[in-house]
């Protein structure tokens, strides 16, 4: 056993700084619009004479088409040329905005939120592909870091942004302020982001595109209408059992064809498979228990909607300052002690939730929303580092995606079992804002549980992790000082 390594520079290279801006830039857009629009659906319903059963679509349709488009990120990227794949994405999320701000009926803001989610679902991922290849492995932790700090506060504080759009500037601006940031990426893009040769690449897996983008599509379908119709309706249980059957189908179909859609044969790493697992969790956590808060402060305590961003601001303060510390954690005692400590700090944090009431301090509230947000920022970041640092660069095109769609899915899955949870407690709950208060506090077991359940694939990673730096004493941490932090 070594007692110290060669010291590893992991500095992020100043070349590094220009493609990272631009792929935050691009995978900002695509994280904004995901929570953007929540707060407009009543006046959307308003001005476009629809019901808020159609207008829910303008949501779901945004999220099916990231479903659908993701699996095919990493052949595109490999056929083409990741560079020119994510111009074209950003193109055609700033199309797809543009549309959305002039669209004049329901039908026609939903066909237009498809093209936008097709450019967004293409972009994060091959712009985290582009990311991950120029950085290399010693640095990759400082510049998950940098990209994970506006990544995760973009869908926290995009109520806040689209409430104040919405009563300063009117709905459409929703939409419209995707196009400068859009417009500027794109120039920026074709003048930083470093040229790739498309690589020889087998044809295009159809049938795996088909099973996968269908049965994501209908796995996430089902849960986002979960969230309103409850799993027992036939529309919710048959969808994701067909979507399941088909992303089973695909699983056993990956396995066996030469050229998969996607490879597969990655969770065959116990490191890769653990740290898959805690980001699914992670994203129920995450994006399932940001559906809760807004709704207490709107519901239970009458906040608006701006309001209501400015309370929920702690999390996001909490979440970029975590994954600040977690880029030089991982460094020190390594990613899976970095996110179990995360892990940990999230069910401790989340446990007075359990016994929020009506008249809760909002700075007992703050408090609580700044360690949750620090716990997601601190566990999140290093789960997705510890992923790509197991693999070769040429898996690298296979394993973005996959990692995207398990958080995106984990998300979906976290709110529609919250949201219908929350659903049934206020339907028994006494008609009081202690009642509604309570309801929320017994919706907060599922979080607690989702935390719980994430902690089980993160002791694997830390033990994976461990075992490799004390069997090879892997770049400049020593196994004896990993040890000890463990």
């Amino acid at each position: 056993m070594r007692s110290s390594a060669v010291a590893v520079d992991r500095r992020i290279s100043p070349d590094v700084w220009p493609v990272a801006i631009v792929v935050i830039l691009g995978m900002v857009m695509s994280a904004l619009d995901t929570t953007i629009v929540n707060v407009a659906l009543i006046t959307l319903s308003r001005d476009l004479h629809t019901g808020l059963a159609s207008v829910q679509w303008v949501v779901t349709a945004y999220l099916l088409a990231l479903a659908v488009v993701v699996p095919v990120s990493g052949w595109a990227a490999s056929k083409y040329g990741a560079k020119r794949v994510f111009i074209v994405s950003i193109g055609l999320f700033t199309v797809g905005s543009a549309l959305c701000g002039l669209a004049t009926s329901a039908s026609m803001l939903i066909v237009f939120r498809i093209l936008q989610g097709i450019g967004g679902g293409m972009s994060a991922p091959v712009g985290m592909m582009i990311v991950v290849k120029k950085s290399g492995p010693a640095s990759l932790a400082r510049v998950m870091s940098a990209i994970g700090i506006p990544i995760i506060l973009a869908p926290i504080v995009a109520p806040t942004i689209g409430g104040l759009l919405l009563d300063h500037a009117g709905w459409r601006w929703i939409f419209y302020v995707n196009v400068p940031i859009g417009i500027l990426t794109l120039i920026a893009a074709t003048r930083l982001l470093p040229r790739d040769e498309p690589e020889a690449v087998g044809p295009l897996d159809v049938v795996g595109l088909v099973l996968a983008g269908v049965g994501l599509a209908a796995v996430t379908y089902g849960l986002a209408e979960a969230g309103t119709a409850g799993f027992g309706a036939t529309k919710v249980w048959l969808s994701i059992l067909l979507g399941v059957a088909l992303v089973s189908g695909f699983v056993a179909h990956a396995l066996r064809v030469e050229h998969p859609l996607l490879d597969m044969r990655l969770y065959a790493s116990p490191a890769f498979s653990a740290a898959s697992l805690t980001t699914f969790f992670l994203g129920a956590a995450m994006f399932g228990g940001m559906l809760l808060m807004p709704l207490y402060f709107q519901t239970v305590r009458g906040e608006d909607a701006v309001t209501t961003g400015m309370l929920l601001a702690p999390t996001g303060v909490g979440s970029a300052l975590a994954v600040w510390v977690a880029g030089r954690s991982i460094d020190r005692i390594g990613a899976g002690v970095t996110a179990l400590v995360g892990g940990l700090l999230g069910i401790v944090s989340t446990i007075p939730m359990l016994f929020i009431g009506a008249q809760t301090s909002y700075v007992l509230l703050g408090a609580l929303l700044f360690f949750r947000g620090f716990a997601t920022g601190l566990s999140s970041m290093p789960a997705m580092t510890a992923a790509y640092r197991v693999l070769r660069p040429d898996q690298v095109n296979d394993a973005s995606p996959q990692l995207n769609v398990l958080q995106r899915v984990g998300g979906s899955l976290g709110t529609a079992i919250l949201a219908v949870s929350l659903q049934n407690q206020l339907e028994h709950a006494p008609q009081t804002a202690a009642g509604a208060a309570a309801a929320f506090g017994t919706t907060f077991w599922w979080v607690l549980a989702i935390f719980a359940f994430a902690t089980i694939p993160i002791l694997v990673l830390m033990r994976i992790e461990r075992q490799g730096f004390v069997a090879e004493g892997l770049d400049d941490l020593s196994a004896e000082a990993f040890a000890g932090a463990a």
